[in-house]
């Protein structure tokens, strides 16, 4: 695979996991509103997939050292993928009580960082289980930190 594509793919992946599921936990804990979740993760979908994507593209650019079109693949991959990855965390809102859909996208999205982080580790040729687990530590962080702080907004403005 392309290094444009490794490293759009890469970040789109991985960004959409952990922003996306930062953003679902602290409202699901501020709010517990379904329609607001579903919200979130479309915003995260669209307006933080297009952000990503011009963020890697200028990062690219300043590079100075590729092909313009390198620079665009990189660029479609990481809105291709944010995007694509956020919206898979919209299925189980839409389909199950907003408690299981929070701890069913909790696993879907620490799946998909852990087989990502798997392959990331396979190419740098060092210990999996270090990467994996360096990885999800930091995504159960931003969990852990967001669900804090959509419960003391709770406490602090009464959003139920």
């Amino acid at each position: 695979m392309k290094a444009s594509w490794k490293t759009g793919i890469s970040f789109g992946l991985t960004s959409g996991v952990i922003t996306t599921l930062g953003l679902m936990v602290g409202l699901h804990s501020g709010t517990h509103s379904r329609a607001i979740v579903i919200s979130g993760i479309l915003t995260i979908a669209i307006a933080d997939a297009m952000s990503d994507a011009l963020g890697i593209h200028v990062s690219e650019e300043s590079k100075n050292s590729g092909p313009t079109r390198l620079i665009w693949e990189a660029t479609l991959a990481t809105f291709a993928a944010k995007f694509l990855v956020s919206l898979t965390f919209v299925v189980p809102v839409l389909f199950g009580p907003l408690e299981h859909a929070i701890v069913m996208s909790i696993v879907w999205g620490l799946f998909l960082l852990t087989v990502l982080s798997f392959f990331v580790a396979q190419a740098q040729g060092i210990a999996p289980w270090k990467v994996i687990g360096e990885h999800l530590f930091i995504a159960l962080c931003v969990v852990a930190m967001t669900h804090v702080a959509g419960d003391w907004v709770n406490k602090m403005v009464g959003a139920e």
